[in-house]
């Protein structure tokens, strides 16, 4: 994945989000009640639109799993989809109030 193909797209609450998944992930690696492999994936899934660290990786976990990161990203697709059909009727809701 070449630099010039990256686009970062800025937010406070993604980044906190990555940040306390790769937190977990850590810990996960020395707690054996966390499954740390999981959370550290999870992390770098959430921060590869913010950092470009976080990209390059997600660039390689992408090489080794095709299949299971196409899943994954389509569901993250799907979820964005439903966010914006809730907040489109929940606007609606309150517009006829």
């Amino acid at each position: 994945m070449c630099a010039a193909m990256i686009i970062l797209r800025p937010s406070v609450s993604r980044k906190a989000t990555g940040w306390s998944l790769l937190v977990l992930g850590v810990l996960g690696c020395v707690l054996p009640f966390l499954q740390g492999f999981l959370f550290l994936v999870l992390g770098v899934f959430v921060l590869r639109d913010q950092h470009i660290w976080a990209a390059r990786r997600w660039g390689w976990v992408a090489g080794r799993w095709p299949q299971h990161v196409g899943r994954v990203e389509a569901m993250e697709a799907s979820l964005g989809r439903r966010m914006a059909g809730a907040a489109d009727r929940i606007r609606r809701l309150f517009s006829r109030a």
